[in-house]
């Protein structure tokens, strides 16, 4: 990733990247539509080519959100004892907003940091 050398007081990476806002203005949408990656920032111009997030944010998803899935579908079996088919209308919709939720969060996350630590695709140093 080539340095940015545009002058824009630092953001909070964190709060940048969970809110799917620019990561070096703040300004900007980092998304457009759900989860595609927008060209380039609005506002700052910043060229999101670098962000490539990759498998990462799916791999979260599966392991923090599955935790929470499977905890909820317990606690509505053990608390409930609902039939199959509740489960299918209770814990699938669940799942299903809980995990687009998460990953579009975890993406811009993962973008956003990756900006901050210029973090770029390892190369090996023949010389």
């Amino acid at each position: 990733m080539p340095q940015d050398e545009a002058q824009f007081p630092p953001q909070d990476a964190i709060r940048t990247g969970l809110a799917g806002c620019c990561p070096r203005c703040g300004q900007g949408k980092l998304f457009d539509g759900l989860l595609k990656v927008r060209p380039r920032c609005a506002a700052c111009g910043l060229d999101y080519g670098f962000a490539d997030a990759g498998d990462g944010p799916a791999v979260f998803v599966m392991l923090l959100v599955g935790f929470l899935v499977v905890g909820f579908a317990l606690w509505f079996e053990f608390t409930f004892h609902p039939s199959v088919i509740w489960h299918f209308f209770i814990t699938a919709p669940f799942a299903v907003i809980v995990c687009l939720g998460s990953l579009r969060m975890l993406k811009g996350l993962l973008i956003s940091l990756q900006y901050k630590h210029s973090a770029s695709e390892g190369s090996i140093d023949r010389d």
